[in-house]
């Protein structure tokens, strides 16, 4: 299950659902937020907790099965948040596994000004951090459509406040780009306080849009923990006939 950044849309992860590493049976699904494309005509959300409380309960027919969530950026907060809230209700409900992407711990906290900008001066913040098509931030018209959303998500996500919780028991592995400027080695690191069970960290070379040079090496690693999550579960049907 996939989570997509601030402004992003499900179709960002269109290149990683197609990637052959990927496990045969492995089923890429991703979070379509309100506000965009085919959902283009409902009302924003501008708040991280409200939109884990829409997608845990939206998730409902998916408990049963053994999830991996993947979140990039804003993505990786609002699957952590869901993943608390399906942990809570039955922590067998939870995801599998956990992998946050560019993102600093929950934990960890940095004031965020970005939606209260001007358009120019969100437009400049978008080039910064790469990500989003040159194409798109020189066309006005379809500025217009992006900006608005843009503006929500940075409003959803810079006004996030961690509230103290218990770990969660599935594992977490943290990626990060190493010369990310929203993102640390050692604010992804961080994540490690965030569960009971295993941690790892893996770092690669770019920035806060690594992803977009490294996909071949994401693949890789979203195929490794599949390959934890399932082998077990086929052995132990094995075992039972």
């Amino acid at each position: 299950m996939c989570f997509p950044h601030a402004g992003g849309s499900a179709t960002y992860y269109h290149p990683l659902a197609q990637a052959p590493q990927l496990m045969e049976g492995a089923e890429v699904l991703a979070v379509q937020y309100p506000g965009r494309q085919d959902r283009r005509k409902e009302p924003f959300v501008d708040s991280v907790p409200l939109l884990a409380d829409h997608i845990a309960a939206a998730l409902g027919p998916f408990t049963g099965r053994p999830l991996v969530f993947f979140g990039h950026s804003m993505g990786a907060t609002i699957a952590y948040e869901v993943a608390c809230r399906l942990g809570a209700r039955q922590p067998a409900s939870g995801p599998s596994w956990l992998i946050a992407s560019g993102r600093r711990a929950p934990s960890r906290f940095r004031l965020g000004t970005v939606h209260r900008r001007t358009d120019a001066e969100i437009v400049e913040e978008l080039r910064r951090v790469g990500g989003t098509d040159p194409a798109f931030l020189d066309d006005r018209e379809l500025l217009a459509t992006i900006i608005p959303v843009i503006r929500n998500d940075y409003r959803a996500i810079e006004g996030y406040r961690w509230t103290p919780s218990p770990p969660l028991t599935c594992p977490i592995t943290a990626l990060v780009g190493n010369q990310d400027p929203q993102t640390t080695r050692d604010e992804a690191a961080a994540w490690e306080q965030h569960t009971s069970g295993a941690f790892e960290l893996r770092e690669f070379a770019g920035g806060h849009f690594y992803l977009d040079f490294h996909r071949r090496g994401v693949a890789d690693c979203l195929s490794q923990v599949l390959e934890h999550v399932v082998r077990p579960l086929e052995q132990l049907g094995g075992k039972g006939r």
